[in-house]
C-alpha cells in the first residue's frame, strides 16, 4: 500500500497505521536484526535490546508505541517482565517464543501479552501482527487530533489550527502537515515526505517538497522568515517541532 493512501486519499483517513517508535526484545542477535529490518522497513523507529533488564530500563525510559518480546531472555525472562510492565503500563506487547502450544499461548496472554506469535515464524506476519496491534492502539487512544504546541490537526475533519487560527491546506500540504505532526521532532527527508503527496517524480523531491514546506511556514509559521515550528534539518529534511509556548 502506498504511504499517501494514509490520509484518506483513496480511502478512509489512516487505513495505514503512521510510523512508531518500536521496542524490540531479542537475545538471539540475528533473529533481532532481521525483525528490525523488516519493521524499519515499514518506516517504525526501532530499538533492539538483547536481555530483559535492559528492556524494562528502556520502557521505564522511553514508552514505546509497541514492544516485541521474546520468551527466553538471559537476566529478566519475558513472562516476567510482561507482568511487571502491566503492573505500570499499558504498552501493546507482542510476544515472540519458540513453544507455541495451547499453554504457552494461554500464558502468555495471562501474564498480560496482547498479541503472541510462535518460532518459526514468517516476517511479513509479523509485520502484520505489528500494525494490528499499533492500529488497534491508536483507535483505543481515540486519535483523531494531533496537536503539536499550538497547532492543532483534526484527522476526521482535516482541519488545521495555529494559535487559534483557521488555516487552509491543500490536500498535499495536509498530508505532509498531518505526517510530521504525528511524530513530532522526527526528521523527515523530502523523499518521505513526498510519498504522503499526490508527487510522483522523483527527480522533482528537493522542488516540490521544498514548495509545501515554504508554503506551510506562510500558514502556520508567526513568521515565515525566521520559521519556528517548521524546521529545515541541513543536510537531512524537515521536521516539526511544538515553537514558542
Amino acid at each position: 500500500m502506498n504511504n499517501r493512501n494514509l490520509l484518506g486519499r483513496r480511502q478512509r483517513p489512516y487505513s495505514r497505521v503512521v510510523s512508531a517508535y518500536l521496542l524490540v526484545a531479542e537475545d538471539d542477535p540475528s533473529q533481532a536484526e532481521v525483525v528490525r529490518r523488516y519493521l524499519s522497513a515499514e518506516g517504525h523507529e526501532t530499538v533492539v535490546v538483547h536481555d530483559g533488564l535492559t528492556a524494562l530500563a528502556q520502557v521505564r525510559r522511553r514508552p514505546p508505541d509497541l514492544l516485541v518480546l521474546d520468551v527466553m531472555m538471559p537476566g529478566l525472562d519475558g513472562l516476567t517482565l510482561c507482568q511487571i510492565l502491566r503492573q505500570e503500563s499499558e504498552v501493546p506487547i507482542l510476544m515472540l517464543t519458540a513453544r507455541a502450544g495451547e499453554d504457552d499461548l494461554l500464558t502468555g496472554l495471562g501474564a498480560g501479552a496482547d498479541d503472541y506469535l510462535g518460532k518459526p515464524y514468517s516476517p511479513r506476519e509479523l509485520v502484520a501482527r505489528t500494525r494490528a496491534l499499533l492500529r488497534r492502539s491508536r483507535a483505543g487512544q481515540g486519535a483523531t487530533l494531533l496537536v503539536v504546541g499550538r497547532l492543532t490537526i483534526d484527522l476526521d475533519r482535516r482541519t488545521v489550527r495555529a494559535d487559534d487560527r483557521s488555516v487552509e491546506c491543500t490536500a498535499d500540504q495536509f498530508a505532509i502537515l498531518a505526517a510530521l505532526a504525528a511524530q513530532p521532532d522526527r526528521v523527515f527527508s523530502r523523499a518521505q515526505l513526498l510519498q504522503y503527496t499526490s508527487g510522483q517524480e522523483r527527480d522533482s523531491v528537493e522542488r516540490s517538497i521544498d514548495v509545501h514546506i515554504l508554503n506551510l511556514r506562510r500558514k502556520i509559521e508567526p513568521d515565515p522568515r525566521r520559521p519556528t515550528r517548521l524546521l529545515t534539518v541541513y543536510g537531512v529534511g524537515y521536521k516539526l517541532t511544538a515553537g514558542p509556548a
